[in-house]
This record gives C-alpha cells, sequence and structure tokens, in this order.
C-alpha cells in the first residue's frame, strides 16, 4: 500500500483548480488497481475518478470512496481493461470544501487479489410491459415513449443497469438514456440488457460540474468535463452525438457555462418541475432560443426516491426505436413532452397539432393565444412555434410541442 496524498485541503486550492490530480507509477504486468480516498470534515465533499495512461477510466463523483480496476473487471463506473503501464492519476474534485479545511488521503494498492471490485448485481426477471399507446403519426414514424435521463450504480443511482432497464419497462417506455456521471463505463453492457428487457438503452453521459450539467447522447467517446464546455459541444457533435443541456434551473445544478455555440438539445421538463403551474423552465427556453429541440428526463437514481421513471415522458417520432434512429429524431426535432405515457399529448403529425386526451384543455401558442381543445382526439392548424396545452383553472402545463 502506497500512500500518495496526505493533506488537508483549503477554499484556496478548490480556487486555484476544482480538480486534483494525485499522479502514481503503474508498472508493466500489474494485475489490479486499488484506490481508497479517506476524507471528514463536516460540509466536504470530494468526488473520486481515475485516468489511466492511455486515458479516462472512470469516475464515482462522491457516490463511492474506493475503486478497483483489473483487466477483466472493474468496480461499477470504471472501465475494465488492460492496465496499460506509465503514469496514472487519481483525480480528485474539490466539490466542496469548507473555511476550515478538509484532511485528504489517498492510498494506492497494486497487485492484490483480494481487493473488492463490489460488482454489478444480476437484474430482476423481465416485466409485463403495459400496452403501447397508439399515437398518430406521420407515415413511416412512430411515436416513441423516452425518458433521456437516468443512473445506476456506476455513478450515483442505487440500481444496476438491468433494474433501471425492468422498471423502464414497467413504466412503458420505448428508450431510456443511461447517463451516469462523468464515466462511460455502462455504455459496454447497454445493447444486451437492452436486447434481454425488449427496449433500447441509450448510451448517454451526464458532463457534470458544479456549474452545470449536459447530457452527451450517442456511443461516443468519454467527454471531458474538465475541459471548457464550448470543447463538450464540439467534440460531441464531431463524435456524432448530441448534447443536451440539463435541468437549466435546478437550484445549485443550474446552468451557469455561457456558451457561444449552443447545444442542440434541452432538458425542459424535469423531474424539479413538479408544480406544473411553475413555468420558469418554458420562459427560459424562450429566451435561450427555440430553436432548441425540448426534451425531458426523469433524472431517476433510486426508488426511494419517490421519483418514478419515465416522469416526464419525451415523445419521439422516429423510423424505428433503434440508436441511430432515435438520434436522427432528435437532430430533426421530432419530440413532444408529457408528464407520463398516459398523459394527454400534444403532437404534430401531417402538418396540424394535435391534442390526444386532452378535452375540456386550452391550447396555447408561444404569444399566449389560447383555444379550447374538444374530444379526446382534436386537430388544430399546425401553427409555427411552441404550443402547449394547459389546464383552464390555473394554467398549469400538461404537455408541450416545439
Amino acid at each position: 500500500m502506497t500512500e500518495l496524498l496526505s493533506r488537508r485541503l483549503f477554499p484556496a486550492d478548490r480556487a486555484s483548480s476544482p480538480y486534483l490530480s494525485v499522479p502514481f507509477e503503474v508498472p508493466a504486468g500489474t494485475s489490479s488497481v486499488h484506490v481508497v480516498l479517506s476524507y471528514s470534515g463536516e460540509g466536504a465533499v470530494v468526488d473520486l475518478g481515475c485516468s489511466g495512461a492511455a486515458g479516462w477510466r472512470g469516475w464515482s463523483g462522491g457516490a463511492r470512496r474506493r475503486f478497483t480496476v483489473t483487466p477483466s473487471a472493474a468496480t461499477p463506473g470504471y472501465v475494465a481493461g488492460e492496465l496499460e503501464p506509465g503514469e496514472w492519476s487519481v483525480v480528485l474534485g474539490l466539490y466542496r470544501v469548507p473555511e476550515a479545511g478538509v484532511p485528504v488521503s489517498v492510498t494506492v494498492v497494486l497487485d492484490d487479489p483480494s481487493s473488492p471490485l463490489d460488482p454489478e448485481p444480476e437484474g430482476p426477471p423481465v416485466p409485463a410491459r403495459p400496452p403501447r399507446r397508439a399515437l398518430p403519426a406521420d407515415a413511416g414514424l412512430t411515436w416513441l415513449a423516452c425518458d433521456f435521463h437516468a443512473h445506476t450504480l456506476h455513478s450515483d443511482g442505487s440500481l444496476p443497469i438491468a433494474g433501471l432497464a425492468a422498471l423502464a419497462v414497467e413504466a412503458g417506455l420505448d428508450v431510456l438514456a443511461v447517463t451516469d456521471h462523468n464515466t462511460v463505463a455502462h455504455h459496454a453492457a447497454l445493447p444486451s440488457v437492452g436486447s434481454r428487457y425488449g427496449l433500447t438503452l441509450l448510451p448517454g453521459q451526464e458532463v457534470t460540474t458544479d456549474r452545470g450539467h449536459a447530457n452527451a447522447f450517442g456511443p461516443i467517446p468519454w467527454v471531458d468535463f474538465r475541459r471548457p464546455p464550448s470543447t463538450w459541444v464540439s467534440s460531441v457533435a464531431e463524435a456524432g452525438g448530441l448534447l443536451s443541456i440539463n435541468h437549466p434551473l435546478s437550484g445549485d445544478c443550474a446552468w451557469h457555462h455561457p456558451l457561444d455555440v449552443r447545444p442542440p438539445l434541452a432538458e425542459i421538463f424535469h423531474h424539479t418541475w413538479m408544480a406544473h403551474e411553475w413555468t420558469g423552465p418554458l420562459a427560459w427556453w424562450t429566451a435561450w432560443g427555440l430553436s432548441t429541440v425540448p426534451i425531458g428526463g426523469s433524472d431517476f437514481h433510486s426508488p426511494a426516491d419517490g421519483r418514478p421513471i419515465g416522469r416526464p415522458v419525451t415523445w419521439v417520432a422516429a423510423a424505428s426505436p433503434s440508436v441511430p434512429d432515435v438520434l436522427d429524431a432528435l437532430r430533426a426535432g421530432r419530440t413532444s413532452l408529457s408528464w407520463d405515457v398516459s398523459a394527454p399529448a400534444l403532437l404534430r403529425v401531417d402538418g396540424e397539432l394535435v391534442a390526444v386526451g386532452g378535452d375540456g384543455l386550452l391550447l396555447a401558442d408561444v404569444w399566449g393565444r389560447r383555444q379550447v381543445v374538444r374530444g379526446e382526439l382534436a386537430r388544430f392548424p399546425g401553427a409555427e412555434g411552441p404550443h402547449r396545452l394547459e389546464t383552464p383553472r390555473s394554467a398549469a402545463v400538461v404537455a408541450v410541442t416545439p
């Protein structure tokens, strides 16, 4: 066992850089790398991650204080594979450092076969899926029920990937983006787990900083969250993925990064917007730019949180539920937001606006003009710009279409 770091960190350290790299050498032929982080202090939060000699190996954030990487297996959140010789680094995120400082120690153990891996548990049986909702769509397209924000044991979620997939099936989803923080360790398992449970698990990563979060969608390389956010936009686009600003109005996770080039997507519906009369996110969208494609995400972490997966739901009109077709549909802006798979929906179909299940609601445009919806399936001329369904009594937002 080698102690790599033992010191008290102060706010000045965080002011110098929010990340601290602690290097160590991995000799050729090493069979395992085990790292332990220890710190104490009220209000202190120190995140944990690792960079190998050949690239990023994973991130725990504040969810773990130890990890192990071997050629054949790794702690969830970290990428197994050859332990390339050379300089590795333990990467600490100085998320919260109190005025009195925080004592931090980092130790590394190499070649210890007893190092714990904390393996991902098996998932539950494949559950029954509720009947799919038949929504009117343009020829060749189907409205897919999607949730674009969820976490597993590979970051700060409580469930394995298979457990998350089972809940998504029970919720009636066709597509679930798995967006663990600052890692792509979960990507390799998504196709097989999705095939087993009968839904598309879209590769994602939540690029996470203390000044804002963004989801990068697609089977793309890891995005370096330590670099300026302008590079996130360019690197994701160059790799063929899509970037979305997450929960732009959300406590200490709100978006603060200035950007000259805007990402193509933004998370306008999020579980934090449970008071549907509060239209701050819609106002933010209008100010940010209505050309940004709106999506929604539950930001699911654990059943114990009481925030179900699939609430809100993003309806995406795609040629198929395959990853490429879903990404193409998002690029084209074919989305609609509702609060769950059974809630009223507002869709664009054959050049018209179609309200489904919205009898008695109001259809409102971006200028505030309103019409009463009559019937379970009501069609309106396809005027440009965002529209929404809202309740007559309190103007609570029920559904949104761009």
